[in-house]
């Protein structure tokens, strides 16, 4: 097992933990947890640890890898572990001639954690598609069968956001028959495919093309490619129900009843802009050279390095825009 919990992150940031276990089945995830509560024993769940901040101090009780890979298909119904690498699952529906999260290739991490965060990109979001969830409740030490309304999903967020009670085992999804793609409703990756939003594009294209756009911002894992030892987006793209006057030529979305902004608009407008911090100090934590919103470990960095940096980046843009951005990411037995 790993000495530290950098080996199981990709900003590669982190201390020990008292003790590393891996649950391979549901059975198992459900069984280590309901002991280690009775224990009143600390749990951290980790999944692909791509939306992990650790603390150099490491975690104080067991770090539970969830390794579950369980695949079961009826159709265009998928029912999928928790364990099961998220990529590795687009790959698989696209190859079945089926889609639906084309646009979603190349987000690294875990099924289990999708649901979390309402993981989504280039327009579209897990929401979109997911039809059920099996949930194990920690305080009621029960296995539960919830719908997408229990779930209460919105713009990167969920019921499962801000609590530990709750623990994804498998999510079931209802995709499309087609070799075509979704409606492609992002701008940019319409661009790129060459045709207009709202319309499709073969669905194995799409995938092709999202990959090429996040390889190109860092936000496809690589061991050689510091810009991609991150979180991906640090920060989450503020909601808000009025846009301050200094943000006003901010580009923004109507998002859950409110206002979308762009952070990475904010971050760069408000002075920090791609490299930043790579010539300040040891320059061992940056803003990536390719993405604004991701803050990247150069090698040998430490977790308060990377968080002192995302202070100073908050801080900047609350001063010039009057506007607090938040972490997208976890953070675990530290903060800023």
């Amino acid at each position: 097992m790993p000495t530290t919990l950098a080996e199981l992150t990709t900003l590669r940031l982190g201390g020990p933990a008292d003790l590393v276990r891996e649950a391979r089945s549901s059975a198992e995830l459900v069984e280590i947890l309901r002991d280690a509560d009775s224990a009143g024993q600390p749990v951290l769940l980790l999944g692909g640890g791509s939306n992990l901040v650790v603390g150099d101090a490491g975690w104080p009780g067991l770090a539970l890898r969830v390794a579950s890979h369980g695949i079961r298909r009826a159709g265009t119904t998928w029912s999928v572990d928790a364990g099961v690498e998220w990529d590795a699952l687009v790959a698989q529906t696209l190859a079945a001639g089926q889609s639906g999260l084309e646009t979603m290739s190349g987000i690294p991490g875990r099924v289990g954690a999708t649901p979390v965060q309402n993981v989504g990109a280039y327009g579209a979001e897990v929401a979109d598609v997911l039809t059920s969830l099996t949930v194990y409740d920690r305080e009621s030490r029960t296995v539960q069968t919830w719908d997408p309304a229990r779930c209460r999903f919105g713009f990167r967020t969920s019921a499962f956001k801000h609590t530990d009670r709750y623990v994804v085992l498998d999510v079931t999804i209802s995709l499309t028959e087609s070799e075509l793609s979704r409606p492609v409703r992002y701008l940019e990756l319409a661009r790129r495919l060459g045709i207009e939003a709202g319309e499709c594009a073969p669905a194995s294209q799409v995938r092709d093309t999202v990959l090429l756009l996040r390889r190109s911002k860092g936000m496809v894992l690589d061991p050689a490619d510091h810009d991609s030892w991150s979180v991906g987006s640090f920060f989450v793209n503020p909601l808000l129900a009025k846009v301050p006057e200094a943000a006003v030529d901010c580009p923004r979305w109507a998002a859950d009843g409110q206002i979308k902004l762009s952070a990475a608009w904010l971050i760069e407008r408000a002075g920090f802009h791609r490299g930043f911090g790579l010539d300040r100090g040891r320059g061992r934590v940056s803003v990536s050279t390719k993405h604004t919103l991701a803050l990247t470990n150069r090698g040998d960095a430490t977790t308060a390095e990377l968080l002192s940096l995302a202070a100073e980046i908050r801080a900047g843009v609350q001063a010039h825009f009057g506007i607090t951005l938040g972490p997208e990411a976890r953070l675990a037995n530290c903060s800023f």
